[in-house]
């Protein structure tokens, strides 16, 4: 039995996945959290699929896939700045507006490419069973950017979560605070998405902080929950393929996923309980 846990990390490429895994956990739970807290996902979701056309570009041209990733995130963070700025629509529009754009425009370079089926599927879901030492390098510089980053930035990010107003009055700076904490997730996406790839990365930026939301009030615990679930989805994801034959990226980010809505069945059959002991005992008395 213990053979089925072991066996498969002899593998150099299970142990590379492993560690590109659990790097992309730490990063993606530390901004992750305040994405949740601040009801951004619609922001990281948009984000992780803006990426695509710079990644689609520079996959064309035989270019750098990170640079193509980065500065197709800048476009889109400058364009629904841009749109929410200098039109009456509010920023959730012009995320969507420019999350649907980018999608299209992403889809439809790839498709000029040539193997579009094959190129789109490793783009969209990744390839973390596949991941090279150099990817292992990018992802450790990013989650380390991440960690000082969060915590230079604890105090900003954690009053711009309560009020805007609030971080503006203690001068928290908290438009400055906001471009960072966009920066942070751009970071978070550009840097996995060879792992997970730019549609399950957002599994990993809102799952295990949405599930840690249910059990932990404290930032610290929400963030060290998010680990933890985040972890496991991927020890235990990379198990799931290795012997069964699914997507790596795609069984991971089902493992997060499938993780919130446990805990919160457990959480309402918590509370269901004790109702009915106290119905019943009043019934009965």
């Amino acid at each position: 039995m213990l053979e089925l846990i072991t066996d498969p990390f002899a593998y150099a490429f299970m142990r590379n996945a492993l560690v590109a895994g659990l790097l992309t956990v730490v990063a993606s739970s530390l901004i992750g959290t305040w994405v949740v807290m601040r009801g951004m996902a619609f922001m990281g979701d948009a984000m992780a699929h803006g990426v695509l056309p710079g990644i689609a570009i520079a996959y064309i041209l035989g270019g750098n896939l990170l640079l193509g990733a980065a500065i197709s995130a800048v476009v889109m963070i400058l364009g629904v700045s841009v749109a929410s700025a200098r039109s009456r629509l509010g920023e959730d529009t012009a995320i969507g507006l420019l999350f649907v754009g980018m999608l299209a425009a992403g889809v439809a370079i790839i498709s000029m490419g040539g193997a579009y089926a094959g190129d789109l599927t490793t783009i969209l879901f990744g390839e973390p069973l596949g991941v090279s030492r150099a990817s292992l390098r990018t992802l450790g510089i990013a989650t380390a950017i991440t960690v000082v980053v969060t915590v230079a930035l604890y105090r900003p990010f954690l009053a711009l979560s309560f009020s805007r107003a609030k971080a503006q009055v203690l001068g928290m700076r908290p438009t400055l605070t906001h471009l960072a904490m966009l920066g942070l997730i751009a970071l978070v996406v550009v840097s996995s998405f060879r792992t997970v790839g730019t549609l399950l990365v957002f599994a990993f930026i809102v799952a295990p902080p949405a599930t840690a939301a249910l059990i932990a009030r404290r930032v610290p615990v929400m963030i060290g929950v998010a680990m933890l679930i985040g972890g496991l989805s991927v020890v235990v994801g990379l198990l799931v393929s290795f012997h069964v034959g699914t997507a790596g990226g795609a069984t991971i980010a089902g493992l997060t996923v499938l993780s919130f809505f446990l805990v919160l069945a457990g959480k309402e059959a918590a509370g269901v309980l004790p109702r009915v002991r106290r119905r019943a005992t009043a019934e009965t008395a």
